[in-house]
C-alpha cells in the first residue's frame, strides 16, 4: 500500500509540475535568450553600415559636400546652423543601438577562448563606433554605458578618457587575435564575417588603423597607455561591409538606397545636390581633376551645384538618381554598376577605404608617430582614392585608366602643392595637402570624416562668402570666424532621460568644441 501511495504521490506531483510549466506564461520557448556570436556579428556589421550612412549624410550636409537643391524648402536649422537637440538626433541613437550589439558579443564571448575571433572583432568595431560618437558629441557615456539596468542613467566620461580607453580596447582585441587558436576560426567565413570573411590579418590592420586615427586626431591631448602598433601594419585595402546587398527585396546598399534609387525603382533623396565649393577640387578652380569629376558626378562638368542656404530662383534640381550617380542608365530598376561614391545597389559599404589609411599614415609619418616617407604615403593615398572612385560594385576597375589618369593628374597640377608634395615647402603646407586630398577622397564616401578633419585642422581652407571660397551657408547664424558650426547638440532623448548627467546646458553649436578641434 505504501508503494502505491508513493507512486501515486509522485505521479500527482509530476502532473502538477508539468501543468505549472505548461501554464507559465513568463517563458516563451520561441524567444531565444542567447544567440550565437556567429549570428550576431553579421547583423551588427550590417547595422554599422546603416549607422555610417546616417553619419555620411550628416557630414555631407555640414561639411561642404552637399547643398540644398531647387524645388524644396524647410531646410531650417540645416542652413542656419542654429541646431536644436532634434537635429541629427539619429546619430546618437543608431550608434548606441549598434554598440549594444557589439557589447552583447563581447559579453557572450569574453569567457570563451574558442570565440576569441568574435570577441576581438566586436571590440574593434566597438572602438570604431564609439569614435564616431566622440567626434560628433565630445563627452559621452562610456565606463557605465552598455550595461543595461545596472546603469539606466550612465555618467558621461571625458572625451579624452574615452579615446584612451578605446585605444586600450583595440590593444586587447589584437592580443586576443594573436592568442586565438587558428582551429577556432576555421568555420568563420563570409556569412559570419561580412567585412573580412575570416581574415585575421585584416582585422589586425583595421584595429591598427583605427588606433592610428585616434592618436593622430588626439594631437597630443590624450595619454595613451601604449603608442606602439601591431606588426600586421595598417590597412592597404578597402574595408567594405557587404552582407549580400542586392536590388531585390529591399536589401540594397544603404547609400544607394538613400541617394540613388529605392529597390522599387523610385528615386532616392533629391533635396540635396553637390556644392559649388566641392566642385573647385575637380574643375580647375583649386585643382584640375576632370577625370575623377566625370567618374563621380552626373553630367560633369555641367553638374548642377549650389551654395548651402541659397534658396532663391535658379537653383538646379536634382535628377532621378541624384547627381552623385554618374551613370547614363536612369531607370531605377536597372541602374547601377557605376563608378563614383554610390556605385550600385550591390556595392559594399565602406568602413574605411585604403586611401584614408594612407593619408592617416602620411600625417603620422610627417609628425613622427610612425616610420615612413610622408610623400610616398601621400602619393599612395591619391592613387588609392582614384582607384576607389573608379571601382565598380564588383571591385573591378581599369588598371590602365587608373595609372594613366593618376599620371595626368600629377602632371596637370605639377605646380600645385595640394597635389605635388614636393611643392609643399613647410610642414603646414604638407599637412594642408594631406588633409585636402583626404577631404576629396572621402567625398560622399565618409563625409563625416572629412568634416572632422576640417574642424581639427582648418583644411581645406575657406575664406570669404563666395560659393567657391567657402562651404559655409549664406544663411549661417554662426558667430565663428569661418561662419560654420562647431558641433551638433546632445539629443532630446538624453536631455529627457539622463538629464542629471548630460552636459547640455554648457553646449551650443557655435562655441563648444570637440576636444581635438581648432
Amino acid at each position: 500500500m505504501k508503494k502505491i501511495s508513493i507512486i501515486m504521490l509522485c505521479t500527482i506531483v509530476a502532473v502538477l509540475t508539468a501543468c505549472n510549466d505548461l501554464l507559465d506564461i513568463n517563458e516563451n520557448p520561441n524567444l531565444a535568450t542567447a544567440v550565437k556570436p556567429s549570428l550576431v556579428l553579421p547583423q551588427a556589421l550590417a547595422a554599422t553600415a546603416n549607422v555610417l550612412n546616417t553619419y555620411n549624410t550628416y557630414g555631407m550636409q555640414i561639411g561642404g559636400y552637399a547643398a540644398n537643391a531647387g524645388g524644396y524648402g524647410g531646410f531650417n536649422e540645416t542652413v542656419s546652423y542654429a541646431y536644436t537637440p532634434n537635429n541629427y538626433a539619429g546619430n546618437w541613437t543608431v550608434a548606441f543601438d549598434n554598440l549594444e550589439d557589439y557589447q552583447y558579443i563581447i559579453d557572450q564571448t569574453k569567457a570563451e577562448p574558442k570565440d576569441g575571433y568574435f570577441f576581438a572583432a566586436a571590440k574593434i568595431m566597438k572602438a570604431y563606433v564609439y569614435q564616431l560618437l566622440v567626434d560628433a558629441y565630445n563627452d559621452v557615456p562610456y565606463s557605465q554605458a552598455l550595461q543595461g539596468v545596472n546603469f539606466l542613467t550612465p555618467a558621461y566620461d571625458n572625451a579624452t578618457t574615452v579615446y584612451a580607453g578605446l585605444a586600450s580596447e583595440l590593444d586587447e582585441a589584437m592580443a586576443v587575435i594573436h592568442a586565438t587558436d587558428a582551429l577556432a576560426t576555421k568555420n568563420v567565413d563570409a556569412a559570419s564575417d561580412i567585412l573580412f570573411a575570416g581574415d585575421l590579418t585584416k582585422w589586425l590592420q583595421l584595429a591598427n588603423t583605427i588606433k592610428l586615427r585616434l592618436m593622430v586626431r588626439a594631437g597630443g591631448k590624450v595619454s595613451f597607455a601604449n603608442t606602439s602598433f601591431d606588426p600586421a601594419g595598417f590597412l592597404t585595402t578597402d574595408a567594405l561591409i557587404n552582407p549580400g546587398y542586392t536590388r531585390d527585396n529591399n536589401r540594397q546598399n544603404p547609400a544607394w538606397n538613400a541617394w540613388g534609387y529605392a529597390y522599387t525603382g523610385s528615386s532616392g533623396a533629391k533635396s540635396w545636390i553637390p556644392t559649388t565649393f566641392i566642385m573647385t577640387f575637380y574643375n580647375g578652380t583649386r585643382i584640375n581633376d576632370p577625370k575623377r569629376g566625370a567618374a563621380m558626378y552626373y553630367q560633369y562638368p555641367s553638374t548642377g551645384t549650389n551654395q548651402l542656404g541659397y534658396e532663391s530662383t535658379g537653383i538646379p534640381k536634382s535628377p532621378d538618381g541624384s547627381f552623385w550617380y554618374p551613370g547614363s542608365n536612369r531607370v531605377g530598376t536597372s541602374a547601377g554598376n557605376a563608378t563614383g561614391a554610390l556605385k550600385g545597389p550591390n556595392a559594399g559599404y565602406p568602413v574605411m577605404i585604403a586611401a584614408e589609411s594612407y593619408f592617416l599614415q602620411a600625417e603620422a609619418a610627417l609628425n613622427g608617430l610612425i616610420a615612413g616617407d610622408p610623400k610616398t604615403l601621400f602619393n599612395k593615398g591619391i592613387t588609392e582614392a582614384f582607384r576607389y572612385t573608379y571601382m565598380l560594385p564588383d571591385k573591378s576597375y581599369s588598371a590602365t585608366a587608373l595609372a594613366t589618369d593618376v599620371a595626368n593628374y600629377m602632371s596637370a597640377n605639377t605646380n600645385n602643392y595640394l597635389v605635388n608634395f614636393d611643392m609643399a615647402t613647410t610642414n603646414a603646407q604638407k599637412l594642408e595637402a594631406i588633409i585636402t586630398q583626404k577631404y576629396i577622397a572621402l567625398n560622399m564616401v565618409s563625409s563625416h570624416e572629412g568634416w572632422n578633419e576640417y574642424r581639427r585642422t582648418g583644411y581645406p581652407t575657406v575664406s570669404g562668402t563666395t560659393p567657391t571660397g567657402t562651404f559655409a551657408s549664406i544663411a549661417s547664424q554662426s558667430t565663428r570666424a569661418d561662419r560654420l558650426p562647431s558641433r551638433i547638440l546632445y539629443p532630446t532623448s538624453e536631455i529627457q532621460y539622463n538629464s542629471t548627467n548630460v552636459p547640455s546646458a554648457s553646449v551650443d553649436s557655435f562655441n563648444s568644441l570637440i576636444f581635438w578641434a581648432k
